[in-house]
């Protein structure tokens, strides 16, 4: 039998978060990173275990041990959390593999109690049971397959919502993770289902790298268990279907709407003037009672005029004019506002933020219903290698379709969402608004002259800038050395560079931050594209006419905003909210 050349498509299917160990709900007991799996034999993909030969994706590996698996970690392993629960062997489609567990100095042995079976493919598992000395867990299970035979099957590996998970949200996108590439045209919405009984929910199904998703229509009702599905109909790039249908169950809850983010946050004391205010709830509301009669702000007891607006779960209140420096405001969401299951939120939630009384503030850019996304592009968002993290701010594409954000997983996105064009109604006017809100943003700081512009040309890596406005009638760079920006002790201080063509920084040219200075005010306006470059770090939000790419291991507080090219992350890239 020919051997199938399925090496150059297996993917490693751990998920090695290198900025940390933190889930939603973790609490890092030390510092340092989590344990993770750095290497296993049989490597993932090996064929032919066992036998006079072995073919695998390490050519350096000639042979493999008739009957063992080996982990090796990152650190050092508490004993008593490798065990047989923990670290399983099965034959894909068949039953677990009985054997003893072992562990010595970072390495973790399965010897099966009898010869692995002739022309079988094997699963192992490391499962989120195991922690280091210090009691931190592993993030995520780490899973590879291998074979005895000269073909590997295809493997579920991962989904999400967990089997018999509770309490999902209703705007969840179902997902599943394979053990290697599949066939596209397989992963299709007759190959993955979700039901509610009998009743199949209407819904897109995508893939792309080993990652299927089923996004619904509409969003999942309240406390209803729904089943989902892949099955057999799946196969991989050989034509190989999966051994047997993949079925779990998911319930979801009927949540009390709960603001959960404000913007400005509670007792924020150096508000701008121009701010838009929002508040962002864990479920969709009713639009209809998100109005200024719910959403109000205050001075005292005088309410101040205002737009009140909502979109997807975030509700905007634009003052009719700026606000005034000095002055102590309260903002407001009612128990009138309700969700779009009716029900109320279980109080008032009120909150309190300053405008400082600063000679001569100005108002910076408003980003508008903007500001709430990290990325935003036009045609692609694209994460081609490495775990990038997105931290508490969304990733949006209009008018292009979810199929063209790519690399989603391995990248995640922590405290935020998700969006493309064909989402639904609801989903792609809120990202057109946001659209719009950028064009404007980008205009204004295109054409600002709150305070004279100041030319500036070519490298500015080695210098130190002033709060104030820059101008660049060709391209800018931050080449080798860093560039600081200086707020001389105001924490309001802004910057706004106006750049006729390309940004770029390279290896070595970091922007720094002094004296109080905020990625929150720092605007970089490109009539082109902008690339960060690789392990560099970078502070301010890019509003670009064209591309944005984060070379490797780039790192930004702020924000990538491409009105019409593509932002594209390049390997492992963190965007942190400024």
């Amino acid at each position: 039998m020919k051997i199938k050349k399925l090496l150059s498509t297996l993917a490693v299917v751990s998920i090695v978060l290198f900025a940390g160990c933190k889930n939603d709900d973790y609490v890092a007991i030390n510092v340092g990173p989590c344990p993770v799996v750095v290497s296993v034999t049989p490597v993932s993909g090996a064929m032919l275990v066992g036998r006079s030969k072995v073919v695998s994706t390490l050519a350096s590996q000639e042979a493999a041990r008739v009957s063992i698996v080996t982990a090796t970690f990152n650190k050092k392993i508490d004993p008593k959390t490798i065990n047989e629960t923990s670290f399983t062997v099965k034959v894909v489609g068949a039953s677990a593999v009985t054997g003893t567990v072992t562990y010595t100095d970072s390495t973790a042995v399965f010897v099966a109690t009898t010869k692995f079976s002739d022309d079988k493919t094997f699963e192992a598992r490391i499962t989120t049971a195991v922690k280091d000395l210090a009691g931190n867990a592993m993030q995520t299970d780490y899973v590879w397959t291998f074979s005895t035979g000269t073909t590997i099957l295809p493997v579920v590996i991962a989904t999400d919502p967990l089997n018999i998970a509770s309490g999902v949200a209703l705007n969840k996108t179902v997902s599943v993770n394979f053990s290697m590439a599949m066939d596209p045209s397989t992963i299709t919405t007759t190959a993955f289902t979700v039901s509610a009984g009998s009743t199949n929910i209407a819904g897109t199904v995508n893939y792309s790298g080993t990652t299927a998703t089923f996004n619904p229509t509409t969003d999942f009702l309240p406390n209803t268990t729904y089943t989902a599905k892949m099955t057999t109909a799946a196969k991989n790039s050989d034509g190989t279907a999966l051994v047997k249908d993949t079925v779990w169950t998911f319930s979801t809850g009927d949540f009390l709407p709960v603001v959960v983010l404000t913007d400005p946050a509670n007792l924020d004391a150096n508000v701008v003037l121009n701010k838009v205010i929002s508040a962002t709830f864990n479920v969709t509301m009713n639009a209809a009672t998100i109005s200024t009669s719910t959403f109000t702000v205050k001075d005292g007891s005088t309410s101040i005029a205002g737009v009140v607006n909502y979109s997807g779960t975030v509700a905007t209140f634009t003052p009719g004019s700026n606000l005034t420096a000095g002055v102590t405001y309260t903002a407001t969401i009612t128990t009138g506002a309700k969700s779009v299951t009716n029900k109320a939120l279980a109080s008032n939630y009120s909150w309190t933020f300053s405008i400082p009384l600063i000679a001569g503030l100005q108002p910076i850019v408003n980003l508008g219903s903007v500001e709430r996304f990290a990325i935003i592009s036009g045609v692609g968002v694209s994460n081609n290698a490495g775990f990038s993290i997105i931290n508490n701010m969304d990733v949006g594409i209009y008018p292009g379709a979810r199929t063209s954000i790519t690399g989603f997983p391995p990248a995640i996105i922590v405290n935020g969402g998700m969006y493309a064009a064909d989402d639904g109604a609801a989903i792609a006017a809120m990202l057109n608004q946001a659209k719009l809100d950028l064009v404007v943003a980008y205009l204004f700081a295109e054409s600002c002259i709150a305070m004279p512009p100041q030319t500036v040309a070519g490298n500015q890596g080695g210098k130190t800038l002033a709060p104030g406005i820059y101008k660049s009638t060709s391209t800018l760079s931050v080449d080798g050395s860093d560039l600081t920006l200086d707020a001389q002790g105001d924490p309001n201080a802004y910057w706004i560079f106006q750049i006729a063509s390309t940004l770029t920084t390279t290896t070595g040219g970091n922007i720094v931050l002094k004296n109080g200075a905020q990625a929150k005010n720092i605007f970089w306006q490109t009539g082109s594209s902008a690339t960060i470059g690789t392990y560099t770090k970078f502070y301010g939000s890019i509003l670009a006419l064209q591309s944005i790419t984060m070379d490797s291991y780039a790192e930004a507080t702020g924000r990538m905003l491409a009105r019409n090219g593509a932002v594209v992350l390049t390997s492992t890239n963190i965007i942190n909210k400024p």
